[in-house]
């Protein structure tokens, strides 16, 4: 059996770096200590990756392209 990655592959492992990224940088400065307008934005960029993900995983596949032979 052949390893094939598809652009979907490609996109929802893309989508969970975002999310672990974030998630770590969030974690990272907020053990150095941030001011309450940085925690607002942090979670913005959490919630907006996750919202990605989701986005990644639930969005119709592309139509196919083969024509029926009629």
């Amino acid at each position: 059996m052949p390893f094939e990655l598809t652009r979907k592959d490609l996109a929802e492992g893309g989508s969970a770096g975002l999310v672990f990224f974030c998630g770590a940088m969030t974690g990272h400065f907020a053990a150095i200590g941030m001011t309450p307008v940085q925690w607002a934005g942090a979670a913005a960029a959490v919630l907006g990756s996750i919202t990605v993900a989701v986005a990644v995983r639930v969005w119709p596949p592309e139509p196919s392209k083969a024509k029926a032979r009629g």
